[in-house]
């Protein structure tokens, strides 16, 4: 296993999973039970990723996403809740927040564009799951909108981090995608442009800016937002992309932790 970590200036850990080799649609490393692997094969790497980031199974936490925009606050009452219930809560969801320490939270990806968040003054961390339709309905405004009203957050003070998704030059999309983005009052001028294809020539859409303005219009400063810059679909030997590889494959997982290292 191999995790692409962020440099944070807190004590906040935030980090992709890599693919870490193999030739298989699930190898090296996918911890997402959800898509198609073996149970087997995920439990083996829960287990791995917890011993790197040495918490125990029951502090890595990851939502079933479905491309909403709902957000789920996880505090001490939610981890002491039975497992059963902890999964049936996280269920529908595409953001998690906590200020619990040594609880890494996180969404999985494979082409969608995940955003790590975090207040270190706050103690705050988050993770966004931001796929085309999430990123329509605006979910990481929202998630920001329940940092400042559930945790008292100050934007100003919020860090964000654009992890590795697909870039606009690989996310080829329909006329319908195009006019729901412009119907929901993007900048297509900014976010979109036509590029060749087999046949004519297809919308592209840049879901790294779309999720990047978004952060600006909820008050987040521009030096304090990083753009991995990193497309999945060109780099699908290192992170999992389901356009390259189809939706039967693993997934990567970002993940963003308190540590109790000050």
């Amino acid at each position: 296993m191999r995790l692409f970590e962020y440099r944070t200036d807190c004590n906040i850990r935030a980090f992709s999973t890599c693919r870490g080799g193999g030739s298989g649609n699930y190898e090296s490393f996918n911890v997402t039970h959800y898509c198609g692997d073996t149970p087997e094969h995920v439990a083996e790497c829960r287990k791995e990723l917890c011993r790197e980031l040495g918490i125990d199974d029951d502090r890595l936490l990851l939502p079933r996403q479905t491309h909403g925009n709902r957000v789920i606050c996880i505090d001490k009452g939610f981890i002491e809740q039975p497992k059963q219930i902890q999964e049936e809560r996280l269920h529908g969801i595409d953001a998690i927040i906590t200020d619990l320490p040594n609880l890494c939270v996180g969404v999985s990806t494979a082409d969608c564009i995940p955003v790590l968040l975090y207040d270190g003054t706050k103690g705050i961390a988050a993770a966004v799951h931001a796929g085309w339709r999430g990123t329509v309905a605006r979910i990481v405004q929202e998630c920001v909108s329940q940092m400042r009203s559930r945790y008292g957050c100050d934007s100003g003070n919020i860090k964000a981090i654009i992890a590795p998704g697909i870039s606009k030059e690989a996310f080829e999309v329909d006329d319908e995608v195009y006019e729901t983005f412009k119907e929901s009052g993007f900048d297509m001028e900014r976010i979109a442009g036509r590029y060749p294809a087999l046949q004519g020539e297809k919308w592209h859409i840049d879901l790294w800016e779309c999720n990047r303005m978004q952060l600006v219009e909820e008050g987040i400063r521009e030096e304090n937002i990083h753009v991995s810059a990193i497309c999945t679909y060109e780099r699908y030997l290192d992170f999992f992309s389901a356009r390259r590889l189809g939706v039967n494959s693993g997934r990567i997982f970002n993940g963003i932790m308190i540590t109790d290292r000050a």
